[in-house]
C-alpha cells in the first residue's frame, strides 16, 4: 500500500520504518498504528527493524485531534475502538515479530508513542529525548501495553512514579533507571541505532527470533515452564542451518557467516 504517515526503507536486510508527520510531532492517529503494522507484514525478507521518527520527535501520543484516534472530548467508547480496532493489534504484531526490532527515539516519546518505543528489544535515546506518560494530566489511563511493560521495565515504584505523576523521563535517567538500552549523543542516534541493526541483521535470526518469544514467555512462566520452552526452542534453533553454520565455523576457528535460515 501507499503510505501517508510513515516511510518503509528495506536496505542490507535492515527494515527501516520512520514515523512520518512531523508537523505534528509524528502524533499518532490510528492511521499510523495501521500503516505501521501493513509495514510489518511487508518486511519482504529484513531480518532486523529499526523504528524512528522524522524530525524532532519520535512520537508525542495519540493524535487527539484526528478522526477516529478516540480523543477525551469523544468520550471513552471512541478511545476504546481506537485502541482496540488499531493500536492494540500493532503491539501484538510488533510482540510477534520473529525479528529483532530496534526502536532510536529521538526527542518526544509520549503516550502510545512511549509504548511503542519501550516496545522493541534495543531502545536507544538521544539525549535530548525524554519518555512521558503523560494520561493523567488529561485524565486518562496509560495504554499501548505501559502498565505491562513499565511495571517489568522499572518496577512498581517507577512505573507509578511514570503513570501517576505524568512527568518527563529524560534519555540519561531512562537508561539509568534501566527503561532503555543506552542513551548516546542526538547526533550519535541515527549511526548507533544503524550500527546495531546491522549487527542484528546479519545474526542468527532463527535463534534471535526464538530469544524473543522466550524472554516475553519467562515474564508470565514458572522456572519449570520457563525450562521446557528453552529446550523445545533448543531443539528449534538446533536444526536451522544457521546453528550447523555456527557449529562449523566454531571448529574451524573462523567467524560465523549466518543467512537467517
Amino acid at each position: 500500500m501507499t503510505y501517508e504517515t510513515i516511510k518503509l526503507d528495506i536496505a542490507d536486510n535492515i527494515a527501516t520504518i520512520t514515523l512520518n508527520r512531523p508537523e505534528r510531532l509524528n502524533a499518532m492517529a490510528p492511521q499510523m498504528a495501521d500503516e505501521i503494522g501493513d509495514a510489518l507484514d511487508q518486511l519482504d525478507g529484513a531480518r532486523c527493524v529499526l523504528i524512528t521518527g522524522e524530525g524532532r520527535a519520535f512520537c508525542s501520543g495519540a493524535d487527539l485531534a484526528a478522526r477516529g484516534a478516540g480523543a477525551s472530548i469523544s468520550g471513552g467508547q471512541g478511545a476504546h475502538r481506537a485502541l482496540t480496532r488499531s493500536y492494540n493489534p500493532l503491539m501484538m504484531k510488533l510482540a510477534k515479530l520473529e525479528v529483532p526490532v530496534i526502536t532510536a527515539v529521538n526527542g518526544p516519546a509520549a503516550g502510545v508513542g512511549c509504548s511503542l518505543a519501550l516496545a522493541s528489544d534495543f531502545a536507544i535515546a538521544g539525549k535530548s529525548a525524554y519518555f512521558l506518560q503523560a494520561f493523567v494530566n488529561i485524565g486518562l489511563v496509560p495504554d499501548g501495553g505501559a502498565s505491562w511493560m513499565l511495571t517489568r521495565l522499572v518496577g512498581k515504584a517507577r512505573a507509578t512514579e511514570m503513570m501517576m505523576l505524568g512527568e518527563k523521563i529524560p534519555g540519561e535517567k531512562a537508561a539509568d533507571w534501566g527503561l532503555i538500552y543506552k542513551c548516546v549523543e542526538d547526533d550519535m542516534l541515527i549511526e548507533e541505532a544503524r550500527t546495531l541493526a546491522a549487527r542484528l541483521a546479519n545474526g542468527p535470526t532463527v535463534s534471535l527470533g526464538l530469544m524473543r518469544q522466550g524472554l516475553a514467555a519467562a515474564l508470565e512462566a514458572d522456572y519449570a515452564s520457563a525450562l521446557r520452552t528453552e529446550a523445545e526452542n533448543q531443539r528449534i534453533a538446533g536444526d536451522s542451518a544457521d546453528a550447523r553454520e555456527g557449529g562449523i565455523s566454531f571448529l574451524q576457528k573462523r567467524k560465523p557467516e549466518f543467512k537467517g535460515q
